[in-house]
This record gives C-alpha cells, sequence and structure tokens, in this order.
C-alpha cells in the first residue's frame, strides 16, 4: 500500500462538478493498493500517517501531528501509484490491485483512519473521475509505502 502525503491548507475533491469532499488545513492522502497488500498494511499506513510529525510548532519546527493542530484529512484513491513506466510510453498498471480488492482495501483504511482519529473524515470516490484541488503547505509531499518499513 502507498501513500502520496500532502501537508495542505486546503483541498476539495469534485466529481461531476459537485464537491464530494473538502477539507481545511490537514493531510491530502492519495492512496495506492497493491495486488499484495492486506490489512496490516492498514494498520502500519495509518499509524504512520496519524504520527507522522510534519507541523509547525510554536518554534516553526515540524514537531506536531495532524491531530495536535486540529488537521483535517481528504483521501483519495489513486492507482496509478502502481504505474510501470519502465518499457514504452504507456504506463502498465498490472501492480495494482483489481477493483474488488482495492475498493475493500480502500474503505477499510478510512473506516479505520476515522476510528483512530475519533472523526469522520472527507474522501473521493473509489473508481470515480475526480478532480482535485489543493493548496499544498510548504509545499511538504511525502511517499510512504507499507512495503518499505524499514
Amino acid at each position: 500500500m502507498r501513500v502520496v502525503l500532502q501537508r495542505v491548507k486546503e483541498a476539495s475533491v469534485a466529481i461531476d462538478t459537485e464537491i464530494a469532499g473538502s477539507i481545511n488545513q490537514g493531510l491530502l492522502i492519495y492512496l495506492g493498493i497493491e495486488t499484495d497488500d492486506e490489512h496490516e498494511d492498514i494498520d502500519w499506513l495509518v499509524k504512520k500517517v496519524t504520527q507522522l510529525r510534519i507541523f509547525s510548532d510554536e518554534n516553526g519546527k515540524m514537531n506536531l501531528n495532524c491531530k495536535e493542530v486540529g488537521g483535517e484529512f481528504l483521501v483519495v484513491s489513486q492507482f496509478t501509484l502502481y504505474a510501470s513506466t519502465k518499457k514504452g510510453n504507456r504506463p502498465s498498471f498490472t501492480a495494482a490491485a483489481k477493483p474488488d480488492l482495492a475498493n475493500e482495501l480502500y474503505e477499510a483504511f478510512i473506516k479505520r483512519l476515522e476510528s483512530v482519529m475519533n472523526t469522520t473524515l472527507q474522501s473521493g470516490r473509489f473508481g470515480a473521475d475526480m478532480q482535485v484541488s489543493s493548496i499544498n503547505d510548504g509545499p511538504l509531499t511525502f511517499i510512504l509505502d507499507s512495503k518499505q518499513k524499514s
């Protein structure tokens, strides 16, 4: 399981010109799911995402996590995080999980994150054509991969 995590001042996701989710300060999470991902990957990523200290404290140092600053979460499914561009000019997506498994794990990730944060979070809709808007704060962007824990 892989995420691209962006610290944002605001972000939103639209589907057919209607806003499906929007946040102010917080984390925009693009979530990609691989063919061999399991619920253990969710647990590791949720722990990492919620504890990552990438928000500034009163001294301007990145010492605070999203919860400590009252930040919000917006999760968007992103199968292209598993694109392979090694051969030719057309990306291959064979490493990305099939839709049934990917949707199940996407929904489980959202539920687990909501449970840990004790709040409802915002999200896109799995498999939809979405338009994402964001104002990246920093800019700060991180890539986390549950297969690269050490």
